[in-house]
């Protein structure tokens, strides 16, 4: 059975690495182009274009998959699976018809809940308490295939995007390993999704890491928390960016606050900047002003300028 593997940032290798270590024959990796990465904007490959390089494997990398000419160069490789996991693309009618076993995705939410691109971060930001992967066939519209088995995962409250990414990768290998014995013998019975509790997770966009500070210390915990490592949530400060890598989960005691402002700092120490919110306090443990490095409030709270009774926004 020859496979074509679909995927981008570091949450599908596991899934390619596991094919070949299984035995199946992955005929070539579809993956998104060379993107400027950092300062300088160096161009640099995705995390599945250098496994799938180093693994000694063909590169695809199609600016838009749907265009005819991408279409062709993948028909060449005749696959009989399609395996895609965080492709980034969502596949034509033309792509979805290659394949007679079918196209599968590996997708980090309990599907029908948070269809998109960032089901991940979503969840997390939602203070959701568990999440998953479900294995589904691909279908025309986003995320709305038939389900062919899912994972659960909890979600602990010191979880970040990122340690929630590597449990989902790791479940998302498990699954599709499980699954791909029957995949190799053919199409499996599946279950339709119903729409009727479906929920969205679009792409983050600049206004989703903004801190509203006039929303509870909760919500604004769990935004911080869904944001790590990537962008980070931010605030301003002097009008320039203010960034909360980390924070302190707020305890019920911390309610009352006090009578000031949402987004007013109410002390900067060792421990933490305290900021007020809608219905408390946060306190913010590793912060990152403008044109520095990340740091702890410790060393933060040294020789800042940033005082009580400032107003962040």
């Amino acid at each position: 059975m020859k496979i074509v593997f679909m995927g981008t940032p570091a949450f599908a290798v596991p899934s390619l690495r596991m094919l070949l270590e299984e035995g199946y024959e992955v005929v070539a990796v579809v993956t998104q182009p060379d993107r400027p990465q950092g300062r300088k904007k160096t161009l640099a490959p995705s995390p599945v274009k250098e496994a799938a390089l180093e693994l000694g494997l063909p590169v695809l990398q199609p600016e838009r998959l749907r265009r005819p000419e991408a279409v062709a160069e993948l028909a060449a490789y005749e696959p009989d699976l399609i395996v895609t996991a965080a492709y980034g693309q969502i596949l034509p009618k033309s792509v979805l018809e290659l394949p007679q076993n079918g196209c599968v995705n590996v997708h980090g939410s309990l599907l029908p809940k948070y269809r998109g691109g960032a089901p991940i971060q979503r969840c997390i930001m939602n203070g959701e308490k568990v999440t998953g992967v479900t294995l589904m066939y691909m279908a025309e519209g986003l995320d709305t295939g038939d389900m062919i088995s899912r994972v659960l995962v909890p979600i602990e409250d010191e979880d970040t995007s990122g340690t929630l990414f590597e449990k989902l990768s790791a479940a998302g290998r498990d699954l599709l390993k499980a699954e791909m014995p029957r995949l190799a013998a053919g199409r499996v019975e599946a279950t339709v999704q119903d729409d009727s509790e479906a929920t969205y997770a679009p792409n983050l966009s600049r206004e989703d890491e903004r801190m509203d500070w006039t929303r509870n210390s909760l919500d604004i915990y769990n935004q911080i928390r869904g944001l790590v490592p990537f962008s980070g949530a931010f605030t301003l400060w002097n009008g320039e960016t203010f960034k909360a890598w980390a924070a302190a989960k707020p305890q019920a005691a911390e309610a009352a606050g006090s009578s000031a402002a949402p987004g007013t700092v109410l002390s900067v120490s060792e421990r933490g900047v305290e900021v007020k919110t809608g219905d408390g306090t946060l306190r913010l443990t590793t912060v990152q002003p403008a044109g520095k490095k990340a740091m702890s409030a410790a060393d933060f709270s040294r020789g800042t300028t940033l005082a009580p009774g400032t107003v962040l926004g």
